[in-house]
């Protein structure tokens, strides 16, 4: 029998900002001034808190730290174009997408400074807890689409990951789960090129890693993930497509991390200090301000008015959280063993000792 070609496959690219924040007209989603502004507010917010949470750090009044600087354009404006009753889907560098979806700035504090209750946020109850084990949450993003889908309910989930996420098994068995099932769910993949000190041509020889959704024959492309406007119109459509039945999307956001991948590493060590800053030619908020002032509804003086509320927010957080007394200062030594251990117990009471 002579061969033949049965299937033929292309993975599309999607920008409509520049660099500069020039617009691409025909591809422009057109939305209004008030969800435009929100995307920058959330954003900038971010960005501000993610510098304050370093500074905390360093000053040692929270714990290892990963920071999302750089990112906020793929967590953020994709989170908004979430409807209110989808569900949020995180891993640990989404600080943006998860003030999109109404988390207190104090939350991000209390999880670092290691508080559990950091996970959990009233406002923000379609929200699962943050995920440090890569690709963990798929299996469990899966699970929530296929429920609402079995229930009869219109609702997508959002389930984000890194490059190296889709480098585990629990990422490809989700997604096969979820191609199969045609459940509810869009995978998003921030591809910030760097798996801590290892980079993507190290960990994979795709030339992208949206192809990956060709294998379980889903919809699949690529966005420019520093775009806030290509973000949120791919994973607008994609969401709902998903609430329409037509099941799963993947779609990989090309992004920088442009700073450490947590506190307790240093870059410098492995990344040249020139990729980072060709990446900064192409910060998400620099350029989505850009967009906005050639819009004429944004400048200078209400740059001063967003920092200014910006700042008062999140110097309410940390005296919130300078002053969260709701524990026991030895509660940790609760939980280590079922019995009592001696040895434990005098490390209990010097610890108190120290702490009063």
């Amino acid at each position: 029998m002579p061969s033949k070609v049965i299937a033929r496959f292309s993975v599309s690219y999607q920008q409509i900002l520049d660099e500069k924040g020039g617009v691409d007209e025909k591809l422009d989603p057109k939305l209004p001034d008030d969800k435009l502004l929100e995307i920058y507010r959330v954003m900038l917010t971010g960005r501000r808190l993610d510098e304050r949470l370093l500074k905390m750090q360093r000053s040692g009044r929270v714990g290892t730290l990963p920071v999302s600087v750089g990112q906020e354009a793929a967590s953020g404006a994709a989170a908004l174009a979430m409807e209110d009753d989808d569900w949020f889907v995180g891993s640990y560098r989404e600080v943006a997408g998860r003030i999109a979806r109404g988390e207190e700035l104090y939350k991000s504090m209390l999880i670092y400074g290691g508080f559990e209750e950091g996970n959990i946020s009233d406002n923000a109850p379609r929200m699962l807890p943050l995920s440090i084990i890569l690709a963990s949450q798929i299996p469990h993003a899966v699970g929530l689409a296929y429920a609402a889908k079995m229930r009869g309910e219109k609702t997508a989930v959002l389930a984000f990951s890194g490059d190296g996420a889709t480098s585990e098994g629990d990422w490809h068995e989700g997604i096969n789960f979820a191609a199969t099932w045609k459940a509810p769910v869009v995978f998003l993949v921030q591809n910030n090129h760097w798996a801590i000190s290892t980079p993507l041509h190290k960990q994979m020889n795709n030339r992208t890693i949206a192809q990956r959704g060709v294998a379980y024959d889903i919809p699949c492309l690529q966005v420019d993930g520093n775009d806030a406007l290509a973000v949120y119109k791919a994973t607008k459509e994609a969401l709902d497509r998903a609430r329409n039945g037509e099941g799963p999307t993947l779609i990989e956001a090309l992004t920088y991390r442009m700073l450490m991948h947590t506190t307790a590493d240093d870059p410098k060590k492995y990344r040249p200090e020139q990729e980072t800053e060709e990446w900064k030619k192409r910060d998400p908020l620099t350029r989505f301000r850009a967009y906005l002032v050639n819009k004429r509804i944004w400048d200078g003086d209400r740059d001063g008015e967003l920092e200014e509320t910006v700042k008062s927010e999140i110097d309410a957080a940390i005296e919130y959280y300078r002053n969260y007394a709701d524990y026991k200062l030895d509660q940790p030594f609760d939980h280590q063993f079922g019995t009592i251990v001696e040895t434990l117990e005098e490390q209990r009471a010097e610890y108190l000792k120290y702490a009063r």
